[in-house]
């Protein structure tokens, strides 16, 4: 039987796994259960149906979720006064967090017996496909291979994916592109045969994961390890030291750090390199590539500069400055030669900076983001760093480097593929550049991948969760001069309408809480015509993180009848786990103007326990990120012939059902892993 991890990144994809042991012949109920149900539709293998996969639907799309505070949501809400709604949240406040009583899940005082009408929604039909448990490895170690590709830092439940994948099964690793998959896992599995990807330099970077997950400690200056992990590491720096990846000068740049490693875990040189080495890390001396580069910039002299990186690091490295040294050039001539030596063929950088050069600011205070052990991480510039900033970059540069990059994106992406069909609407998805701060889960997609909701429905946006007392579903509406308006717990006695109706504050829900906002857009407009942008998202209030409880969230396009149970899962496109080791999840976007929901999904590094605390107009920049980049013109730019006739493609890009009898290769809005694979070819 295939591990539960692997069904459930397999269904992710629409595809369910039939077990090899269970014979079964009741297929046609589970097909017409899985139909009634969840709107499922089984297009290929429906001779596999098999009873399980019910119980296993309903655990990915949530059958028997937790009741709300206000169970007749949203109709009783909106019967009940102002007073009414304060007085229930105080009451309630008072029973859990005044006399501490977190037995049982709080409800209203003042909400009367409801009916609810039978369910009479449209709901989207999901199409999936039924393989057998052979087929389901292949598919796996596909999946596998193509995520080692990837030169960025994986998800967590990708890389648990690559993880346990490589663990259960005989799988030969080939490659893994990315040092930060590589060293995660090195340090889960404490295999030192890892160290044939990695150089000496990045030693540091294996202990600062090290003291990181296993220590709770980012601080590499408070080095506190145990003897185990001392070993651990002498041992890999020993076995780096037999290969020829010691690269001494890179070590240079965290000389500091090294010399404090190498003094707690007492090392002891094998080898007359290995002394040489220790020798130059206690040293005063620095011959850093970076510190020539440095010098290079204060006097002035970016050819030299450039020069210095391109001698010591290679062309790539040019690449990854490229922000500081045309922020220095005076010159035209300047500009010309930083051009000319980056290495134009990392398509992932270029398409990165592409997206940042779209949001450049040249004035006003810039938002830096960033990801450390898969969390988001915000600066945002002061009032002083923004009057001593000299990195600016005129709009005329930035306009030249832009089609400069996607000049060379297009060149290194062009003729890698023959006919290609393309429907329209991957316009609406975005590239996965840079996912690691994602959770997983069935009908997720690329941050900054837009959804375009019907006129006749509304948003139903869902969290539900056990083993922890409260958290908290919230929305931000935000203007155009990025003035907030805040639908919360906190606020909502007084904004509960049509517009946005919330569930009621669920603080007892350790045996299963959840909470609901309804969002009608076309009302929101009406009432509230300021109102841009709206953000959504979840944070724990009982001040643990969401990797120590179980909570999932997502969102339902519901008619405006309001029919049927309050999570209806028919209705769901989306219900992912939050697991992130951190108190804080953005979780979706609304654009009101385009009436779009624009995907968020990311792990704030914060341990904020109220949503409204946090700056947020940064997200703004994922709302419009198909405008620079999108999966059509990804595909557009690799495609010999773009075709009309479906029949006629070898690769079939859409989000819809498809009717074809070729072999053609089909890639769905959520097939992240084969657009990691040819991002990185």
């Amino acid at each position: 039987m295939i591990k539960e991890i692997f069904l459930n990144h397999l269904f992710e994809k629409h595809i369910l796994v039939c077990d090899k042991d269970v014979n079964e012949e009741n297929g046609f109920e589970v097909l017409f259960t899985l139909a009634n149900m969840f709107n499922i539709r089984i297009d290929k293998g429906a001779k596999y149906a098999q009873r399980g996969m019910i119980n296993f639907v309903s655990k990915q799309l949530g059958k028997d979720v937790p009741e709300p505070f206000y169970r007749g949501f949203p109709e009783s809400v909106r019967k009940l006064s102002k007073d009414q709604l304060l007085f229930d949240q105080l009451f309630h406040y008072t029973v859990t967090y005044g006399i501490g009583d977190f037995s049982e899940a709080g409800q209203s005082l003042f909400e009367e017996n409801f009916d609810r009408i039978a369910f009479k929604e449209n709901a989207e039909i999901k199409v999936f496909s039924i393989v057998t448990e052979e087929e389901a490895i292949g598919m796996l170690t596909q999946m596998t291979d193509e995520l080692l590709l990837s030169t960025r830092p994986l998800s967590d439940s990708q890389y648990e994916l690559v993880k346990d994948f490589i663990c259960e099964t005989s799988y030969e690793i080939k490659e893994i592109a990315s040092k930060n998959t590589c060293i995660r896992l090195l340090v889960d599995l404490r295999d030192t045969g890892f160290a044939r990807f990695l150089h000496l330099s990045d030693v540091i970077k294996v202990v600062d994961e090290i003291n990181y997950t296993e220590y709770n400690n980012d601080k590499l200056n408070k080095l506190n390890l145990k003897n185990s992990d001392r070993k651990f590491i002498t041992s890999l720096i020993n076995e780096i030291f037999k290969s020829s990846r010691c690269d001494i000068r890179n070590c240079y740049e965290k000389k500091k750090a090294w010399n404090g490693l190498l003094h707690h875990i007492h090392y002891k040189a094998a080898n007359d390199e290995a002394q040489y080495f220790v020798n130059a890390m206690r040293s005063d001396k620095n011959e850093s590539v970076f510190s020539e580069f440095e010098r290079a910039m204060r006097e002035n002299s970016i050819k030299s500069a450039v020069d210095a990186l391109k001698r010591g690091k290679g062309s790539a490295t040019v690449l990854r400055n490229i922000n500081y040294l045309i922020s220095r050039c005076d010159n035209a001539d300047d500009l010309d030669y930083v051009l000319e030596n980056i290495k134009t063929d990392n398509t992932i950088v270029l398409i990165q900076l592409l997206m940042q050069y779209a949001h450049y600011k040249e004035e006003g205070a810039r938002a830096f983001k960033f990801t450390k052990h898969n969390k988001l991480k915000v600066h945002v510039e002061t009032d002083e760093e923004t009057r001593s900033r000299r990195s600016v970059i005129s709009p005329d540069v930035i306009d030249r480097v832009t089609d400069f990059i996607r000049e060379n994106i297009k060149r290194n992406l062009k003729g890698r593929l023959g006919n290609v069909y393309i429907d329209p609407d991957m316009a609406n998805y975005a590239l996965p550049v840079q996912e690691n701060t994602s959770q997983g889960g069935f009908g997720t997609l690329t941050r900054g991948s837009k959804i375009r909701l019907g006129d006749t429905k509304k948003l139903r946006v869902f969290t539900y969760w056990e083993k922890v007392n409260d958290i908290d579903l919230s929305l931000f509406g935000i203007d155009n001069d990025g003035n907030r308006i805040e639908f919360s717990w906190r606020t909502m006695a007084n904004r509960q309408s049509r517009a946005i109706t919330y569930s009621g504050d669920q603080t007892s829900g350790y045996n299963g809480g959840s909470e609901y906002f309804d969002i009608d857009t076309t009302e929101i407009r009406k009432l509230y015509p300021e109102i841009r942008y709206m953000i959504i998202c979840d944070n724990v209030y009982s001040r643990i993180p969401f990797s120590n409880c179980f909570c999932r969230a997502g969102y339902m396009t519901r008619d405006i009848k309001d029919s049927g149970q309050v999570y209806e899962p028919k209705t769901v496109d989306t219900a992912f786990k939050i697991d992130c080791d951190s108190t804080f999840a953005y979780l979706f976007g609304l654009d009101l103007i385009t009436n779009e929901l624009i995907w968020l999904n990311c792990a704030r590094d914060s341990s904020a326990i109220v949503a409204g605390t946090t700056e947020m107009d940064f997200l703004l920049d994922y709302f419009d990120v198909t405008e620079t980049m999108n999966v059509y013109t990804f595909f557009e730019m690799m495609a010999q012939n773009v075709v009309s006739d479906i029949n006629e493609a070898e690769v079939i890009v859409t989000d819809k059902p498809v009717q074809t009898d070729s072999d053609a290769l089909i890639i769905r809005e959520y097939d992240t892993e084969k657009m990691i694979a040819y991002i990185n070819r």
